[in-house]
């Protein structure tokens, strides 16, 4: 991707952050990105295709953020990958927060967007499988519970990533405090390892 396309969707990211995507113009992007309306519809065509794009963009980053911290960590097995992924959901990084804060306005404006809707779902369910692949590991290696519903896991799991990242980020509750509840719900959610 070109450095000028990266500038300007993290300018729109940075934009719905802030301002939300209902109601979002063009022109704020460019002003926000220091380009013209017309370098965006050059790149992007339109207002609904930078959207998409913009939702794709923070997907992709959200995939660096959350990609394992450390050699450690990928030679710790699935469980701990699992683990340290979700809870790297939840970073106080102000480039995280921007990202979790316009995945959130997406999710909010999807309610009335259709093609947003479409988006959304799609992207989330990348994400399902992403979480229910390792999951799959875990109890070939022992780690989790073997009768776990894996979908199910799966989807429990980001649903309540995505529940404590919204409550954290409105200040409902503290940082700490939605990590301990993500890690009490990942024990819940895997059971406990097996004896090899």
């Amino acid at each position: 991707m070109s450095e000028r396309r990266v500038q300007i969707l993290e300018a729109a990211t940075r934009t719905i952050a802030r301002n939300g995507v209902r109601g979002l113009r063009v022109e704020e992007i460019a002003a926000a990105a220091g380009v013209s309306t017309g370098l965006i519809y050059y790149h992007f065509g339109g207002r609904a295709e930078l959207l998409r794009r913009t939702l794709d963009f923070i997907g992709e980053r959200a995939e660096r953020y959350t990609a394992p911290a450390s050699q450690t960590v990928r030679t710790a097995g699935p469980r701990a990958q699992l683990e340290d992924m979700l809870l790297r959901e939840l970073q106080d990084v102000p480039e995280m927060v921007e990202n979790s804060t316009a995945w959130g306005e997406f999710q909010s404006s999807a309610v009335f967007d259709t093609g947003l809707r479409e988006q959304l779902r799609e992207v989330t369910r990348q994400w399902s499988d992403d979480v229910a692949d390792l999951v799959r590991e875990a109890q070939a290696a022992g780690t989790a519970d073997r009768s776990a519903p894996v979908a199910d896991v799966a989807e429990r799991l980001t649903a309540l990533v995505e529940g404590l990242s919204t409550r954290w980020l409105t200040g409902s509750v503290p940082l700490e405090r939605a990590r301990e509840l993500l890690r009490g719900g990942i024990e819940r959610e895997l059971g406990a390892a097996e004896e090899a």
